[in-house]
């Protein structure tokens, strides 16, 4: 019997199986290494997050944190808050991990690697495919503005984050700074008691005087010790809020503390706070971020009108010649109410967006103007304690104990001219610190930390600040 190949001159011998698996093992390793493409939302989310990168975690890690000591300025004491913060690394990561999604958002579906085979005795078909799914047209640009939008929010919450650290390391600062100085102002008064107790007496043993002078100097020093020791006690708590501020550990050693006040006051009026304060706030670009969300959210919604497709092919390696199956499929869109539940949803969370911001431009506009009157209030009784109070009362004092010692005043009305003076005194330390953390919560208010005491200046905007005059009180 004659061999039909000799007589056609031409060989069927069926490919061997293998090679149509290597064909598609060959196409799997070419598809893994496939990259999407970046959508302008994402180049620009990448674009920022190396910037910030760079300077808040190069690498990925910590930078080193600067060395902090009783005379480095606060710019220094700001920078180690924000770089060794959890809250702030907290703000950081989940923006990160928001960008990331963006990507995941706008890629397509993985591919599909399929098998089947129809076995009796033997196999009689060995097929392999690959197939990919494919989002119906504008979906995967819909979803990827809606995580575009998130980050975009994300990222104020981060730069909240930064200003709300600052803040508080700043409300700390001032209040063991001032309490220092109340305590140093109670120390003086005490001795100036015991002073007065030693007067009272010698005029006592001398008999100009009864009894009853010595033993109200007596309690007049008590008293002020008394107040010295809940004064130097407090000073532990806040001590312990300024650790934290630092992101210290509470086992870890007490920082020293700026030997000096940097104050930096606003000279700008209550209109201009509040217009820096619309333009600047990253709570409020946070919340309209918020708002492009739910807007994206709406145009995706609408695009679940659209179905989806799925394309591939199958390959019979068994089979001579090879046998190529395509495959397309589609989803239909059936659930009309569904569709309408998901834009009612995505409508529903853009009005909700919306009056949300609208509740924070209000609350805005009514802090801005308690700040503004609180700061206006402090510093007019400052001035009246500095001015004319303080010196007043120590005028008093002098005149009340030369007045004493000659015979012409009571010992009480002595005793009561020096506390009238060191409540003055007090009161002045007081005001004080209310208006240096007024100034802080004005400057959290309008994202007004100084340029040169933030570190992360590439990841807050600073495109509109207030006119500031900077001094340092010793």
């Amino acid at each position: 019997m004659n061999d039909l190949t000799g007589i056609t001159g031409t060989s069927c011998t069926p490919p061997p199986p293998r090679l149509g698996m290597a064909i598609l093992m060959v196409a799997l390793l070419t598809l893994s290494g496939c990259r999407g493409v970046r959508s302008g939302g994402e180049v620009t989310a990448r674009r920022k997050l190396d910037q910030v990168a760079t300077v808040y975690r190069p690498h990925d890690v910590r930078p080193v944190l600067p060395e902090l000591h009783a005379d480095s300025g606060l710019s220094n004491f700001l920078a180690y808050a924000l770089l060794n913060q959890p809250a702030v690394e907290t703000a950081y990561r989940e923006w990160q991990a928001s960008v990331e999604r963006i990507t995941l958002e706008r890629s397509l579906p993985d591919p599909l690697f399929g098998f089947q085979s129809d076995i009796t005795d033997i196999a009689k078909m060995l097929m392999f495919g690959l197939s990919q799914q494919l989002p119906g047209p504008g979906k995967l640009k819909a979803r990827a503005a809606v995580a575009g939008a998130v980050s975009e929010a994300r990222y104020f919450a981060f730069e909240n984050a930064v200003q709300q650290t600052a803040f508080t390391l700043k409300r700390s600062f001032y209040e063991l700074f001032f309490l220092d100085e109340q305590i140093a102002i109670t120390r003086k008064n005490r001795q100036l008691l015991e002073d007065l107790e030693q007067i009272a007496r010698a005029r006592n043993d001398a008999g100009k005087v009864t009894l009853e002078d010595v033993l109200r100097a007596r309690i007049a020093r008590d008293q002020v010790t008394t107040d010295l020791t809940n004064l130097e006690d407090s000073r532990h708590p806040r001590m312990a809020a300024f650790k934290a501020a630092l992101g210290l550990a509470s086992t870890e050693p007490d920082p020293p503390v700026p030997s000096r006040l940097e104050s930096t006051p606003l000279n700008v009026d209550e209109d201009q706070l509040l217009e820096i304060a619309f333009s600047n706030n990253p709570q409020l670009a946070g919340l309209a971020a918020q708002i492009r969300a739910a807007e994206a959210g709406i145009s995706l919604a609408y695009k679940q009108n659209v179905p989806d497709f799925s394309l591939g092919a199958m390959a019979d390696v068994k089979s001579t010649p090879v046998m190529i199956r395509p495959l397309l499929g589609m989803t239909l869109p059936l659930w009309r109410d569904k569709v309408a539940a998901g834009i009612a949803q995505a409508e529903a969370e853009r009005l909700a967006s919306g009056s949300r911001l609208d509740t924070a431009r209000i609350a805005l506009t009514v802090a801005v103007a308690e700040k503004a009157f609180a700061w206006r209030q402090i510093g007019r009784n400052l001035a009246l304690l500095q001015d004319h109070l303080i010196p007043q009362a120590g005028l008093s004092v002098e005149v009340a104990r030369a007045g004493y010692l000659a015979g012409n005043i009571s010992f009480f009305n002595l005793i009561e001219a020096q506390r009238q003076r060191l409540a003055f005194e007090l009161s002045e330390v007081d005001a004080r610190t209310r208006r240096e953390i007024v100034l802080a919560e004005m400057g959290l208010l309008i994202a007004g930390i100084p340029p040169e005491a933030n570190p992360l200046q590439p990841l807050v905007n600073t495109t509109t600040k207030p006119t500031t005059d900077t001094h340092s009180t010793p």
